[in-house]
């Protein structure tokens, strides 16, 4: 991402983007990032921040799309309830489907667990000119599978290999991983939505109370809910040890929906905005053909009127 944004857009996003980003040189503890931060704004400015976004988003991905060059990664990671899917859902409204694709990775398949753990993220990243979410990543295999060793017993790796060194490892993996994306011209953003224990409570207590959102809740979310601190202590490491410039995180303000929406929209933008998009330039050879076909489109349209002016008059009979 060597060419220079617009400056008055970037500088107009940089309060929402800015305060959330690590890449690496500074350090990390999740414990003093605030999960009700606002930004100074209410919802009704925040909201008009959003939709402002949507229709730069909406210019950027047709410009990424007919350019074909770049891709954009963006993974979102967080606790339950913490606001992926609507997030996806409101951000990327009015985006060309055939540019953008989003995936989601649950707990993998007898045919993934006969491969490494990248293996499944890796067939499903985006092509050139495309958009691709993931709804959960490979940092699964550095958080939930932390969480729960019992997971990493299921996945094949010969025993000498499993260390207590692993996380480390794959940390290195990851990022090494990420930065052969970038330097293949993959623009990779990771999302962790950052919420609060007391608006996850509240968020449960809404999937139980409202009909149309009992499908939501599962008891397994209780379980992980109280494995809370362990969850916590597995997303400092990973944000620690996977934070670059290449692939930064930014730990996304989440109690508040609206404004996880104006921080995740602005980030995409922002980004999508040093990349300097345009449309393909014709080369002069096919300009030259195009007056032929236009000459020659207009000549058929001109032929086709003087047809309906002058209809074949019908011989009448003796």
């Amino acid at each position: 991402m060597n060419k220079k944004p617009s400056q008055s857009l970037v500088a107009e996003l940089k309060p929402f983007v800015a305060p959330f980003r690590f890449d690496g040189s500074s350090e990390f503890h999740l414990k003093s990032q605030k999960t009700r931060e606002r930004g100074g704004l209410d919802k009704g400015q925040g909201e008009g921040i959003i939709e402002a976004n949507h229709k730069r988003l909406s210019d950027f991905q047709e410009k990424l799309y007919a350019q074909d060059s770049w891709s954009l990664l963006l993974i979102f990671q967080g606790m339950d309830a913490a606001g992926k899917d609507s997030a996806i859902k409101s951000i990327f409204k009015g985006i060309n489907p055939q540019g953008c694709e989003v995936h989601s990775f649950k707990r993998p398949s007898t045919l993934e667990l006969e491969h490494d753990f990248m293996w499944r993220s890796v067939i499903a990243l985006p092509q050139r000119g495309r958009i691709g979410i993931f709804n959960r990543s490979y940092y699964e295999e550095c958080l939930v599978v932390r969480v729960h060793p019992e997971i990493l017993a299921e996945q094949k790796i010969p025993a000498r290999l499993v260390t207590r060194n692993i996380w480390r490892e794959r940390f290195e993996d990851i990022s090494s991983f990420e930065r052969y994306l970038a330097r293949n011209g993959t623009v990779i953003l990771k999302f962790f939505l950052n919420i609060s224990k007391e608006e996850q409570r509240q968020r449960f207590l809404a999937r139980l109370d409202e009909p149309s959102k009992n499908w939501k809740f599962s008891m397994a979310d209780i379980a992980e809910r109280a494995l809370w601190d362990k969850y916590q202590a597995a997303y400092q490491d990973v944000i620690r040890h996977t934070s670059s410039e290449a692939a930064p995180w930014h730990v996304v303000p989440a109690d508040h929906k609206w404004f996880a929406r104006v921080v995740i929209g602005s980030t995409v933008v922002s980004a999508l905005d040093t990349l300097d998009l345009q449309f393909p330039k014709v080369d002069p050879a096919s300009l030259q053909e195009f007056k032929l076909v236009r000459k020659a489109l207009l000549a058929e349209g001109q032929g086709a009127k003087k047809a309906v002016r002058s209809p074949v008059k019908q011989v009448r009979g003796t």
